[in-house]
């Protein structure tokens, strides 16, 4: 009698894979690494488990946020010091440092735990076009979602 097939951490087969970012939304963007990174997609998803591939997003630079949340959404971070908060419209980070927008986009959509910080660690964020992983074979992402 067969029971439920939960998968083992060191029997996880592992793949690299790239999403070019260039004028997609940035929520859409982050929810497909997030499903990558977790495993989700594949057939034998564990939750408990880091099933989770590798993913590099390429062209951050060009990720796109829709109707009037350039100048509207807010990035904040805090020093941990009284008054240590700083608050940085979107429009500005995304010049500045676009590949922490999108690892902190990414990083919402992961559980708050050890197996989240596990999980991004795998993930790969790069302004333009080149990435340093062509020896790992990634495939450019095209499927489902």
């Amino acid at each position: 009698m067969g029971g439920t097939y939960m998968a083992k951490p060191g029997e996880v087969p592992r793949k690299w894979w790239i999403i070019d970012a260039k004028g997609k939304p940035l929520g859409r963007v982050a929810s497909l690494a997030a499903t990558l990174l977790r495993g989700k997609h594949k057939p034998t998803y564990t939750p408990s488990v880091d099933m989770g591939d590798s993913v590099i997003i390429i062209n951050a630079k060009d990720v796109a946020l829709t109707g009037t949340k350039p100048e509207q959404k807010i990035f904040f971070t805090h020093s941990g010091y009284p008054g240590g908060d700083r608050y940085i419209p979107y429009r500005i980070m995304l010049k500045e440092r676009p590949e922490r927008v999108v690892e902190v986009a990414v990083k919402g959509m992961l559980p708050k735990n050890r197996l989240g910080r596990r999980l991004r660690k795998r993930l790969f964020v790069y302004r333009g076009p080149n990435h340093p992983h062509e020896a790992q074979k990634p495939e450019l992402w095209q499927g489902g979602k």
